[in-house]
């Protein structure tokens, strides 16, 4: 018969608020509490760490540990095949991966140049609609709230919105409605997963996405939106399907434009920094992606 001492440590590491290895794992279901006397009994004989003698029993992976540690130092991430958002969010999958480094180096660069001079909203602009700004600003605006910052990630895109299938959330109220005034602030959906990310969809396709962006309804809207967050991402159309960018851009203050490498051609990118920069904008550097 199993010593009472030992049963009763997982199921005492399972309580509300444990944050230790042994507690997280019974809680997400990694282990049951018949397997954590085992992993404890274990522990006690080799004096070992309760994650290395869970994985020497087989009965979690490297990756459920790094998962572990994630949550411990507040740094939040899924499992593959955890929920349904988009495979591509690399920053939610695979945190750890040089793609992911790369987007945390450009965060700081960005938190340096802009977030710190007390700026709180930024576009994400491309030239065309396959230059991939769209997955970069949703991978952008997960590493921002990783950092802990209470970010939101706008789709102002009202023409070919992609964000709420990122996430895995219905194309429900969103930016064009709250600009007409058929919606609040109550359209802004969290996101669960982390702790920091929150995102508002595009909302009803309009027929009038420029002139929607253009009016002053957007500039109150934004003015309340940077009040209530760290960090504003807005995911603008891209520049080859109309002038939306633009009025997105002047609105945010600051652009952050996207190439892909080997498609977008220089002379776009040069012409478009000469529009962004006419709109009242500042262009506060680009990235060049390859996924």
């Amino acid at each position: 018969m199993n010593s009472p001492s030992i049963a009763a440590a997982p199921r005492a590491a399972a309580a509300p608020g444990d944050s230790s290895i042994g507690g997280i794992l019974l809680s997400t279901g990694k282990i049951t509490p018949e397997n954590a006397e085992r992993v404890l009994r274990m522990q006690k004989e080799l004096g070992i760490r309760f994650g290395e003698a869970a994985q020497r029993l087989g009965l979690i992976t490297e990756a459920d540990i790094q998962q572990v540690l994630a949550r411990q130092f507040d740094y939040p991430y899924l499992q593959t095949g955890e929920r349904k958002y988009s495979d591509r969010l690399l920053a939610a999958y695979q945190p750890f991966s040089p793609q992911v480094e790369q987007l945390r180096a450009v965060r700081s660069q960005l938190m340096l140049r802009w977030f710190a001079r007390g700026r709180k909203a930024l576009a994400i602009v491309e030239v065309g609609a396959d230059d991939g700004a769209s997955l970069f600003a949703a991978n952008l605006a997960v590493v921002f709230s990783q950092l802990g910052e209470h970010t939101l990630l706008v789709d102002a895109n009202l023409r070919q919105p992609s964000q709420h299938s990122v996430f895995d959330l219905p194309l429900g109220p969103g930016l064009s409605d709250l600009l007409a005034g058929r919606a609040d602030r109550q359209a802004i959906a969290k996101i669960d997963s982390f702790v920091a990310l929150s995102l508002l969809t595009a909302g009803t396709l309009p027929p009038n996405p420029q002139e929607l962006l253009s009016r002053a309804p957007f500039v109150a809207l934004n003015g309340e939106l940077e009040a209530a967050y760290d960090v504003v991402l807005y995911n603008a159309a891209p520049f080859a399907l109309g002038a939306d960018a633009l009025a997105v851009a002047a609105r945010a203050g600051g652009v952050l434009l996207v190439a892909r490498k080997n498609a977008t051609l220089l002379s776009d990118i040069t012409a478009l920094t000469d529009e962004i920069r006419h709109s009242g904008a500042e262009v506060v550097g680009a990235v060049m992606v390859d996924y």
